[in-house]
């Protein structure tokens, strides 16, 4: 059945596209693309957007879809669906599972799972190291047909010659490296941000020193490797000017934000569901996150979305980390920085879409002939966040009662209708 869309305003970064227009999708693809187009003959669904945005279907390049083996807290059906309620067509998923996808026998795994349960994408990312404890390096060259980037997410690799010998591997896969950096001699204990917080709360703290040294190490590794480094979820002052140095010098780094560490800081912290790695900063260190949003040191958005049982999340010191983004992350990234005036929506929009499509080598944009990936938006609709409307199996959010500006309409993958908000 073809879709049109009519009335829309189509935010199309990698055509440099900010225009109302109408969008035909036939067979699947983008078939046209004007100005007052008008319905076809025979069976045709027709959605006026009028005052919404009409995106390329978002990407995330971070997330923990927890199958296999953690099925207690996220699937691969209950997180894409998730994920398509989000708006997102395109998720990444972090290999911190149970087997650890270091071998083309889980990734199989995991390709099989998607095809079976998925409506979107889900693109796997390998380990870097066996069973992600950073002593023999994973099977890059077996995997690299079928995953899309490494990473030993949730832990830094601290072997530096083990780390530099699966960059250069790596590099000539043509595979980046998604880096988590910590420094867990630095953590310790730390269980949030060391500040005056911290110390008011009576929480053992995490110096950004933890973060920052492993960036600079990583930038420095991937510069004898000549590697495509992409630092996650960069959380600190310090890190955002490594990043920018190493930027400016020609390398190849990109980096991500997660929509929590714009939209809070350790000030904040109430409950276990505040608490994740990295934590939550100080005040300073979210206005160069979004400095370097708006100056575009900081090129992606990505969730960091890592669901976990209520179980898991009673002691704030005992807690694991991480909380769940996906669903939020539209609605807190136009709250904190376009009705702020930070981003435009069309910049806004290329954090999600076509700056991580760039790293990870894919298509994200609203050409003629392209796979119609789409994503519609209400950026004025208020709402409270509600967690227990999520599609995930979890509901670790610290946003459940917050106000806020946007939402997702609908959500269309391969050019059927997967999500529409009712």
């Amino acid at each position: 059945m073809d879709i049109l869309i009519k009335n829309g305003r189509v935010l199309d970064p990698k055509n440099n596209v900010d225009e109302v227009a109408d969008i035909l999708i036939r067979g699947g693809f983008v078939w046209d693309i004007a100005p007052q187009l008008s319905a076809t003959k025979g069976k045709v669904t027709v959605i006026d957007a009028a005052g919404m945005w009409v995106t390329p279907g978002l990407i995330d390049m971070h997330v923990h879809l927890r199958e296999p083996g953690q099925t207690h807290k996220e699937t691969i059906d209950s997180g894409t669906r998730a994920a398509a309620a989000g708006g997102f067509t395109t998720v990444c998923a972090m290999p911190n599972t149970s087997p650890v996808c270091d071998s083309p026998e889980v990734v199989a795994q995991i390709i099989r799972a998607r095809l079976e349960k998925s409506t979107i994408t889900v693109l796997p990312v390998g380990a870097i190291t066996r069973g992600l404890e950073g002593r023999e390096i994973a099977a890059l060259e077996e995997m690299s047909p079928v995953i899309f980037a490494i990473s030993d997410d949730g832990k830094s690799v601290a072997d530096e010659a083990v780390y530099l010998e699966a960059m250069k591997r790596a590099t000539a896969l043509g595979l980046p490296i998604l880096a988590h950096c910590e420094d867990l001699s630095l953590t310790g204990a730390g269980v949030m941000h060391a500040g005056e917080a911290a110390e008011k709360l009576g929480f053992r703290g995490i110096p950004s020193e933890s973060e920052d040294n492993v960036i600079a190490r990583d930038i420095e590794l991937a510069r004898q490797a000549g590697a495509k480094l992409h630092i996650c979820h960069v959380s600190t002052a310090g890190g955002v000017e490594l990043i920018r140095a190493a930027q400016k010098a020609g390398q190849a780094v990109t980096a991500e934000v997660t929509p929590h560490h714009i939209a809070l800081i350790d000030e904040d912290v109430m409950n276990p569901n505040f608490k994740m790695a990295p934590p939550l900063r100080g005040r300073a260190d979210r206005d160069a996150l979004i400095a370097a949003l708006k100056d575009g040191t900081i090129g992606v958005i990505a969730t960091d979305h890592a669901p976990h049982h209520e179980d898991e999340k009673q002691d704030f010191v005992c807690a694991a980390n991480g909380i769940i983004g996906l669903e939020t992350a539209v609605p807190i990234a136009i709250t904190h920085l376009v009705e702020t005036g930070v981003l435009t929506p069309l910049e806004l929009i290329a954090k999600f879409t076509s700056n991580p499509a760039e790293i990870l080598r894919l298509e994200a944009c609203l050409s003629l002939e392209t796979l119609a990936d789409i994503t519609i938006i209400d950026p004025k609709a208020r709402h409270t966040i509600d967690k227990d409307t999520f599609k995930s199996l979890s509901r670790n959010t610290p946003f459940h009662g917050c106000e806020v500006t946007g939402r997702v309409v609908y959500t269309i993958s391969r050019g059927r209708i997967i999500y529409k908000n009712k």
